[in-house]
């Protein structure tokens, strides 16, 4: 996962290149690391929002940690994605 600052992949802070590798899945480890990474952002930066681009099979799974689609789905590298955000002010 990376976590990156405002400015660089959109205007305001986002995530990437969020995986677990084939052999580890099933295990809850995307969970535990979206969990981490989220509670990282909100601790060490500075921002209101976290922007993702999620492969659009995986809206269930972000929507449980609060990210909600943002406008229209569109294919990147030939894969449905769709816009996330997450509102880090409560």
């Amino acid at each position: 996962m990376r976590i990156i600052p405002p400015g660089i992949s959109y205007q305001d802070a986002s995530m990437g290149r969020i995986l677990t590798t084939s052999k580890y899945r099933g295990r809850g480890l995307g969970k535990r690391l979206m969990k981490e990474g989220i509670l990282l952002a909100r601790k060490n930066f500075k921002f209101s929002k976290i922007k993702i681009s999620a492969q659009s099979y995986l809206l269930p799974f972000y929507s449980s940690f609060g990210f909600t689609a943002q406008g229209k789905e569109y294919l990147e590298d030939d894969i449905p994605h769709t816009e996330m955000v997450l509102s880090l002010i409560k």
